[in-house]
């Protein structure tokens, strides 16, 4: 696995991504915002994407290295270089890369880039309830939960917590 920068090119995974049902439900807890979007939004998007300064937020794209292929992206946005601290993300959009540790993978990646070369102090995510693996992902990633927004996501009819995590640098550099 490794991350590398975003390039025009990756606009059409992103494109069949957020135009895949399955996607949007377990990345944004099915989010209108984030998708289903036309191909003239994904452009519009990725214009702004490929012109993100890396200082304050940026789009990753996730590739596996025994095929080369692109299965996924991670970001981080609200970089606040005075107060060390980012909002991270990750969504494996390959749905044959998921529930095998992929997500995990591409998040450490980001974590230690943005702990190491960023210097910063904590970095913060949040998924919504009904999304166990990704709770589970994050935990043993070493993230804690913070919080809660009770009842502050709609899921197909349904309301969810919007769970809030966090993680020191301290607690990545020793892992208990």
């Amino acid at each position: 696995m490794r991350l590398r920068a975003l390039r025009s090119e990756d606009a059409e995974h992103h494109f069949r991504w957020r135009n895949d049902p399955e996607v949007v439900r377990w990345a944004a807890a099915g989010d209108p915002l984030f998708g289903p979007v036309t191909a003239e939004a994904i452009r519009t998007g990725f214009d702004t994407m490929l012109r993100l300064t890396p200082r304050e937020s940026a789009v990753l794209t996730v590739e596996d290295l025994a095929g080369g292929t692109v299965i996924g992206m991670v970001d981080y946005r609200d970089l606040d270089p005075y107060a060390g601290v980012a909002t991270i993300g990750v969504t494996i959009g390959e749905r044959e890369f998921w529930g095998r540790g992929h997500g995990s993978d591409a998040l450490r990646l980001l974590m230690g880039h943005l702990f190491g070369a960023y210097g910063l102090n904590r970095l913060e995510l949040d998924t919504w309830s009904g999304n166990e693996r990704a709770v589970r992902a994050f935990t043993r990633l070493g993230f804690r939960e913070e919080g809660r927004r009770r009842s502050a996501v709609l899921v197909q009819g349904k309301r969810y917590d919007r769970v809030l995590f966090g993680m020191l640098r301290e607690e990545w550099e020793s892992p208990a």
